[in-house]
């Protein structure tokens, strides 16, 4: 269950103390000064302001304190005498932590219930033997003593009764049951636990013995989840974003270029396509709106491969003529059986099917006339003919890779190239 309710201060007198004297400057680099009762220049100061009971003017004491062990915080007490309503409040005089904060002790004697404690307005206070618990932001931070805790929440408990009593009068008698319960915890009958747990950071629970380590006392700090980010209004850090590469493979791009027949403008289509079980290679078509000509043309999206490749097909079948094929401008053909060889770039790069390639002797092929082996050699290793069986192997077709010859690197223009120690030779003659 949970308790939210009036406030009342932990440490009487604290905020209450008497103005400073007039006149008296703060001691320099010494604004927030340990909190100590024996220190007389340590004086609250006093501000008018409105109160929100009565709407008549109160009085604000405000209190720069650091707690030893701990850090500085600011404690404010209002009171107004007019109508008697009072509000203590404490809040952090530094930032928001790196890391979320939970204090366990274990409260064994009655020793303990004199410990100082912050708690703020992030923290959760939990006893977990009543299974009680205040969440976050139901009380405002106060500067208090363990017993001054449980007597907080026995308060917040217990300003409601009247009217529960009068209305849900079994939901009262339990409420009475469990502030018996927290009455009990102050005489520390026996042990239990209080756990205050901040996501902010900022709460504390006194080590008597500091700076010895304290057994009855574990302090854990953890990383806060994206919720406790969120209730403490911190903006979580977002991942940065990767900007987004374009995908050329879903484009057809297009650019302006001239009709090589008649010269008119004309407009280039480009795409970039990925072959099965091959390679990237770039389509180009232009079509002439003017003279009506067409062209098409493929470029390996690839450099020239280590090794040529021949692939040599033995066509059995009509269906063989559906095959993808892909001629770079590098590649040669042959067709023994009708001794035809088709030259290297003779009709430049093309991505079409074997009926398309083979349209001028279609006719005796797809007859079924004769059979026949349809050999690709490409030097550069960038041509493709499709496996119908892939991944497995096609018992039609051969593919073989090759160490180029002399002559074939000559027409490549491979022999020239310089790919190593070009940097010396470019150096200025002196």
């Amino acid at each position: 269950m949970s308790a939210s309710g009036a406030v009342e201060p932990g440490r009487p007198g604290v905020a209450a103390a008497p103005s400073p004297t007039p006149g008296r400057a703060p001691v320099p680099g010494r604004l927030f000064r340990p909190i100590s009762a024996e220190d007389e220049e340590q004086q609250p100061t006093e501000i008018e302001s409105l109160c929100m009971n009565c709407y008549r003017n109160g009085m604000t004491r405000l209190l720069l304190t650091k707690i030893p062990f701990f850090r500085e915080i600011i404690v404010s007490s209002f009171s107004c005498e007019h109508c008697g309503w009072n509000n203590t409040e404490i809040q952090s005089a530094g930032r928001i932590q790196d890391q979320g904060v939970r204090y366990t002790l274990t409260v064994r004697a009655p020793e303990d219930m004199n410990r100082e404690v912050v708690k703020t307005d992030s923290a959760t206070t939990r006893i977990p033997e009543l299974d009680f618990e205040i969440p976050a932001f139901s009380q405002k931070g106060a500067l208090t003593t363990v017993e001054g805790l449980i007597s907080r929440a026995i308060s917040g408990l217990e300003q409601d009764q009247p009217t529960r009593r009068a209305n849900e009068e079994a939901i009262a008698e339990r409420i009475d049951e469990f502030i018996v319960k927290l009455k009990e915890l102050k005489h520390v009958a026996s042990p239990f636990t209080l756990i205050i747990d901040d996501p902010s950071g900022n709460s504390f629970v006194e080590n008597p013995h500091a700076p010895q380590k304290d057994d009855a006392l574990v302090i854990t700090h953890y990383n806060r989840t994206p919720q406790q980010e969120g209730m403490l209004g911190l903006q979580a850090e977002a991942p940065e974003e990767k900007p987004e590469e374009e995908d050329l493979r879903n484009e057809v791009l297009q650019f302006n270029t001239n009709c090589p027949e008649c010269n008119a403008p004309a407009q280039t289509n480009m795409k970039l396509v990925q072959i099965p079980h091959f390679k990237e290679v770039i389509i180009m078509a232009t079509n002439c709106e003017y003279c009506g000509h067409r062209t098409n043309e493929v470029k390996s999206g690839g450099a020239v491969e280590p090794l040529g490749t021949r692939i040599s097909l033995h066509i059995t079948d009509p269906s063989d003529m559906t095959r993808d094929l892909l001629k770079s401008e590098t590649c040669s053909v042959e067709i023994p059986e009708l001794e035809f060889e088709l030259g290297m770039a003779v009709l430049g790069g093309k991505f079409t099917t074997l009926e398309g390639l083979l349209k001028d002797i279609r006719e005796l092929i797809i007859e079924g006339k004769m059979k026949a082996h349809f050999i690709m050699n490409d030097p550069a290793g960038n041509s493709y003919l499709q496996n119908v069986y892939a991944p497995e192997d096609d018992p039609e077709m051969k593919v073989e890779r090759y160490e180029r010859t002399f002559e074939q690197n000559e027409e490549l223009g491979l022999n020239d190239m310089r790919t190593e120690g070009y940097e010396a030779g470019l150096a200025p003659q002196r």
